[in-house]
């Protein structure tokens, strides 16, 4: 379904090389073992999990091609600024005073690329489907920034990455079953802007306030969507379901979804954080087959399979060759 940091700011151990521990969701500062009961870690991390993966389920069911409950820049302009809403919020009830700003406009114009991508897509592509190729893309993006800024993969990590690319082919090639072609063209760029935003993220000293900035700053841009879009996608609609599933996505599932998360975050090592996100994809095609009758091809099985198990490969190879934290 770019983004300090959602989806993927990665601080931790080996923050610092490129590429080390870089994933879609956001990674913060002081991973590691804390004091915290393990059910409770365990319960922030699930449920921050479910609304990452509720995000791409809500969108699929309020644009569905057919369903008309609200066109995609309604659905964007109402979920980002419904999150900006209750991050600003749940700031405000951590104590902080909101003088400083901790975002930028260019990681909101990521996040809003991400989020106009991820609707507009939605409305042509299944969900699992198109949380797998997101996920891919994601983890494409930030694999080749690392690539180009100097990073040399071993064995395990290109037989890893080789795995995931061609997970994301076959989920393309044509046949029967292949997706529609500009729907997964659009979560591509999501994928990609999300990238980016996570990238953009890294270091960020408050990730939650950061994210929080972010989401206000890219309002404007959502709006302006809103404006031009009758242009090429005909006069806006939205019924009262439309509107309130677009308010769950943003007010829910990422707003809450995030603090959540980060919450959960200073008690994970970066290797359990960046594991465990590989279950966002899976828990968003099993919600499309069980809550919206979306189909289980071979063909998504098969793919997802290749590209999430290319990912944990990927991830294994990098904690192997990670240096081990002084004592």
């Amino acid at each position: 379904m770019k983004s300090p940091r959602p989806p993927g700011e990665g601080r931790g151990e080996g923050a610092d090389r490129p590429g080390l521990h870089q994933s879609p969701l956001p990674l913060g500062e002081g991973q590691g073992e804390g004091h915290r009961p393990l059910w409770k870690t365990g319960a922030l991390t699930l449920l921050a999990l479910l609304g990452f993966a509720a995000n791409s389920l809500l969108c699929r069911a309020a644009l569905e091609n057919g369903a008309w409950r609200i066109d995609a820049a309604s659905f964007t302009s109402i979920r980002l600024s419904s999150g900006a809403l209750v991050l600003g919020l749940l700031l405000r009830m951590r104590g902080s005073k909101g003088g400083t700003r901790q975002g930028s406009w260019g990681s909101a114009l990521a996040l809003f690329a991400y989020a106009a991508g991820f609707s507009l897509a939605y409305v042509r592509i299944p969900a699992g489907l198109g949380a797998l190729i997101l996920f891919g893309c994601v983890q494409a993006t930030m694999l080749s920034v690392g690539l180009v800024r100097g990073e040399r993969p071993r064995a395990l990590e290109w037989l890893g990455l080789a795995m995931a690319l061609g997970g994301l082919i076959a989920l393309r090639l044509p046949g029967a079953t292949a997706p529609d072609a500009l729907g997964a063209t659009l979560m591509a760029g999501a994928g990609i802007a999300w990238g980016v935003y996570s990238l953009r993220g890294r270091g960020t000293a408050d990730p939650l306030a950061a994210t929080a900035d972010n989401f206000l700053r890219s309002v404007p841009m959502t709006l302006g969507l809103s404006v031009l879009a009758p242009l090429a996608l005909g006069a806006p609609r939205a019924t009262v379901a439309g509107v309130g599933l677009a308010v769950a996505s943003g007010a829910l599932a990422s707003g809450v979804g995030y603090s959540l998360w980060y919450a959960a975050l200073p008690h994970l090592t970066a290797m359990r954080a960046a594991v465990v996100q590989l279950a966002v994809p899976v828990v968003a095609a099993a919600g499309g087959v069980l809550l919206l009758g979306e189909t289980l091809t071979p063909r998504l099985v098969g793919s997802g399979s290749a590209l999430l198990f290319g990912v944990f490969l990927t991830l294994l190879a990098r904690q192997r060759k990670a240096p081990a934290p002084a004592r």
